[in-house]
């Protein structure tokens, strides 16, 4: 039997490279969606509904959807006391989230949503993270080398130069880089028991 066909509704390479360690073939096909986040819902019900939003985008797009087909859809936010921090609009931006985040536990929320002819999934997985103190040369320097600016919270847990400042991971590693890969496994084997 032919293995099902994936669709990664995103053009992150993080989240491609991630998703090929399923060794499962897939495509990508990026959307545009508003990602709206609605303030009468928690961060994880938001996360996870953008994610589905994502995902229903890209089953539109397809020509033939058929039921050997899953739609992959993903968003990640990181969130400091229950504030959502999102991608820096700029150097100093993100400059001031780093700093937020020093002597601090935030969490990583990565909420991911399934779509194919059998119907639709989704959840939230959350991951805390503690980083050792950077100070602000330290801050600085990672800015002007890695230039984290399409990053949720301004930073890449998976850059090398973060392994220097991240002090305790409660959870996936894979959740912060942008795709919890072991509970996606856990998904499509429920829709898929033969994989």
């Amino acid at each position: 039997m032919e293995t099902p066909l994936l669709i990664l509704a995103s053009q992150s390479p993080r989240r491609k490279e991630l998703l090929s360690l399923l060794g499962m073939r897939f495509r990508t096909l990026p959307v545009d969606t508003e990602e709206r986040f609605d303030p009468s819902k928690t961060i994880e019900e938001n996360v996870a509904a953008v994610a589905l939003e994502k995902a229903e985008a890209a089953w539109k797009m397809l020509h033939d959807p058929h039921e050997r087909v899953t739609v992959i859809g993903a968003d990640t936010v990181v969130a400091l006391n229950g504030e959502m921090l999102g991608k820096p609009d700029g150097y100093n931006n993100a400059f001031s989230m780093l700093q937020s985040l020093q002597n601090k536990t935030h969490k990583v929320h990565t909420g991911f949503a399934l779509l194919s002819s059998a119907g639709a999934y989704s959840e939230c997985v959350t991951t805390s993270v503690e980083f050792e103190p950077m100070n602000d040369r330290e801050i600085a320097g990672y800015l002007d080398l890695v230039k984290p600016f399409d990053k949720a919270g301004s930073y890449g847990i998976q850059d090398p130069l973060m392994a220097c400042y991240v002090r305790r991971i409660e959870g996936c590693y894979y959740n912060v880089v942008g795709l919890p890969v072991s509970r996606l496994c856990l998904a499509l084997k429920r829709i898929f028991p033969e994989i």
